[in-house]
């Protein structure tokens, strides 16, 4: 089986973390590259504003 991501990113001192997975498209070939990184959930909407 599986092991569950977000039982792993779980902590007792209230911060939670979530995995975040951001779809880019790159500028030379076209083709799609994936940035993913694990962050607290109040930085989540800064990492998929940025360009």
């Amino acid at each position: 089986m599986a092991k569950k991501t977000v039982a792993t990113l779980k902590r007792a001192g209230g911060v939670t973390y979530t995995r975040v997975v951001k779809m880019e498209r790159s500028p030379k070939t076209g083709a799609y590259t994936f940035k993913d990184a694990v962050m607290e959930t109040d930085n989540v909407k800064d990492f998929l504003a940025k360009k």
